[in-house]
């Protein structure tokens, strides 16, 4: 080997290693999963300078790939764009699990088009590396065109093998970390948020409500007469009745209302950017749900179930968080006191009520 080959051998392998050691370094000091693949992907740009680079991840329930990170000509075309397992370089790459090199991309029948056709990119060589953790394929890291046109090598291979390792890790890391964080704050029996979580996102809601100007509303329900059901039936069979109740609550919300078991029979739900009528609305969907629904069919029964539901609006009825509670807590009372099964609004409460309450 001629010194200057040399020469540039040793420096890929110190720049190498200074790139592994601050992957390292940023993976043991935090758990911020998107800055972690951020270093990870600036060593990828450095390392194997490519025209165009990619990470793409795995989404296990659709069985396909989705771009997390994309840098280059057209990216932000291609950003969340879906590649089937097995389409093209990178979909090859993650269904089988290898690495595949292809020099040109032209004369190889894997290769597919349509990601080209959206960035407005030429692809002429790549570089797909799976990311791969416990027979488990988490992601792909891709790299298109290497420095000066030239083909990737085996070196490239195996320094990108290295880098998705790193990737790997981090991503199982994250995920593990977000499991044990879930424990914390879901109700085991309903899969609900549990109150712990509720106090935290409550209090969140409440600044940015107050900060953009928008209405917050909470609703407080109870269901009625449970204890029945526990007495009648068993504790066990009561914990499937509020599973079932749980998935009612999450089938008719949006995606950004949060839904709480706040204790016992009780549940608490987070309506953001929503005013008093659009609540009252909202409380009486869910109202009608339970009321359609045959419970514990599962087990052989037929239970019908009714709640009582209380609704308050920050900052009409309430100027914190606790007091919007306290308001949509009282609400739910008054509907136990005249005859359960209904919906009432805070602002409603005639004050004598209220203050006997």
């Amino acid at each position: 080997m001629e010194a200057k080959d040399l020469l540039r051998e040793l420096k890929r392998t110190v720049d190498e290693l200074a790139a592994f050691n601050e992957i390292g370094k940023t993976l043991t000091s935090t758990l911020d999963i998107r800055e972690v693949l951020r270093i990870i992907m600036q060593k990828v740009s450095e390392l194997l300078e490519p025209e165009n680079w990619s990470l793409l991840l795995s989404d296990e329930r659709a069985g396909d790939l989705y771009y997390e990170i994309a840098v280059g000509q057209g990216a932000e075309r291609v950003k969340g764009m879906r590649v089937p397992m097995g389409e093209g370089i990178v979909g090859w790459a993650g269904r089988e699990g290898e690495p595949l090199v292809v020099p040109d991309v032209h004369a190889d029948p894997r290769f597919s088009p349509r990601v080209d056709a959206v960035a407005g990119f030429s692809t002429c060589s790549a570089l797909a590396v799976p990311l791969r953790c416990k027979g488990r394929t988490l992601g792909v890291i891709e790299v298109l065109n290497g420095r000066s046109g030239e083909p990737f090598s085996d070196d490239d291979v195996r320094t990108l093998a290295s880098i998705a390792d790193y990737a790997a890790i981090a991503l199982e890391n994250a995920r593990n970390f977000l499991r044990i964080e879930e424990l914390t704050v879901v109700d085991e029996h309903t899969g609900l948020y549990n109150s712990r979580h509720l106090h935290r996102q409550l209090e969140l809601e409440i600044v940015r409500a107050r900060r953009f100007g928008h209405p917050l509303s909470l609703v407080f329900l109870d269901l009625d007469h449970f204890k029945a059901v526990n007495d009648t039936y068993g504790h066990q069979t009561g914990s499937d009745l509020l599973r079932e109740v749980g998935q009612i609550l999450l089938a008719r919300l949006r995606t950004i209302d949060v839904a709480t078991r706040y204790g016992g029979d009780e549940f608490v739900v987070l309506l953001p950017e929503t005013d008093r009528e659009p609540a009252r609305l909202a409380a009486r969907r869910l109202r009608d749900a339970l009321n359609e629904r045959y419970f514990l069919e599962s087990r052989g029964l037929s239970v019908r179930l009714t709640a009582s539901f209380g609704v308050a609006t920050f900052p009409h009825d309430a100027s914190t968080g606790d007091d919007l509670m306290r308001q949509a807590d009282l609400a739910m009372y008054r509907v136990k006191e005249t005859g359960r099964d209904g919906v009432q609004l805070a602002s409603e409460i005639p004050v004598s009520a209220a203050r006997s309450a």
